[in-house]
């Protein structure tokens, strides 16, 4: 009998940090390795898990006393957008969306430090580089894309970079002009996404974590019928959604 070695997958707990969303909180990740063979099966089955990627690594929360981030996603096949998504859709119909492979571009910084220097001025992706960017989106070892939406005359409007997985997209970060909030851009890349979801055939777009206390991150509750993952189990998320 020839018996074959299991490249072994390394998990990690971060020390306590303060949390960025929630004031008071302290947040701790648990880490996994996704630089090893079969990168990809190991991604599914983590995001099937509630885990997020970011570079080569997955992470999710196991915060001491919180346990407010929520893993959330969208079943596609049973999305309606309501009376405001339609609006959104239609005031934006002069935007194209191009797929990309994981490819930075100059153009695509600029947009990316405008966004945070308007909306996140605080957070630790304001002081990223340029080559701190390239690693973010070139540094992966799944199937990973970019969308990047265009107006007609071919004004960079929108970056979303999303990850390929078995059962659906994942959407890792999206980033848009802030100046033109009548637009609702970051809800017009959500729409998108699962547009082009539901026309690959897969069953659930990811939107990461769910946080109802949260401004930055409650919105991802507007996208119906949305289902969270509680105690290991994906259900219907029953909380009203915002207005």
């Amino acid at each position: 009998m020839v018996s074959t070695l299991r490249q072994p997958q390394f998990f990690y707990t971060t020390p306590p940090q303060p949390c960025p969303y929630l004031p008071g909180q302290m947040e701790r990740k648990v880490i996994a390795d996704l630089a090893v063979p079969n990168a990809d099966a190991l991604h599914n089955r983590l995001s099937r898990a509630g885990f997020r990627r970011s570079h080569t690594l997955a992470y999710t929360p196991v915060c001491e006393t919180c346990s407010a981030c929520t893993p959330i996603r969208v079943p596609v096949q049973r999305f309606e957008p309501d009376r405001t998504q339609r609006r959104i859709l239609r005031h934006n119909a002069d935007l194209h969306a191009y797929g990309l492979p994981p490819v930075t571009t100059p153009e695509q910084y600029a947009l990316f430090r405008r966004y945070q220097a308007a909306r996140h001025t605080e957070g630790d992706m304001a002081t990223m580089t340029a080559d701190d960017y390239r690693n973010m989106v070139e540094d992966t070892p799944v199937e990973t894309m970019l969308f990047e939406f265009r107006t007609d005359d071919g004004e960079l409007m929108i970056v979303s970079l999303i990850d390929r997985l078995e059962d659906g997209l994942s959407a890792v970060y999206s980033f848009y002009n802030p100046d033109l909030p009548r637009r609702s851009l970051g809800s017009l890349a959500i729409l998108f996404l699962i547009e082009e979801t539901a026309r690959l055939g897969l069953p659930h777009l990811y939107l990461g974590y769910w946080i109802q206390e949260s401004r930055k991150m409650s919105y991802k509750s507007r996208f119906r019928p949305a289902e969270i993952l509680r105690h290991g189990v994906w259900q219907t998320l029953k909380t009203p959604p915002l207005p």
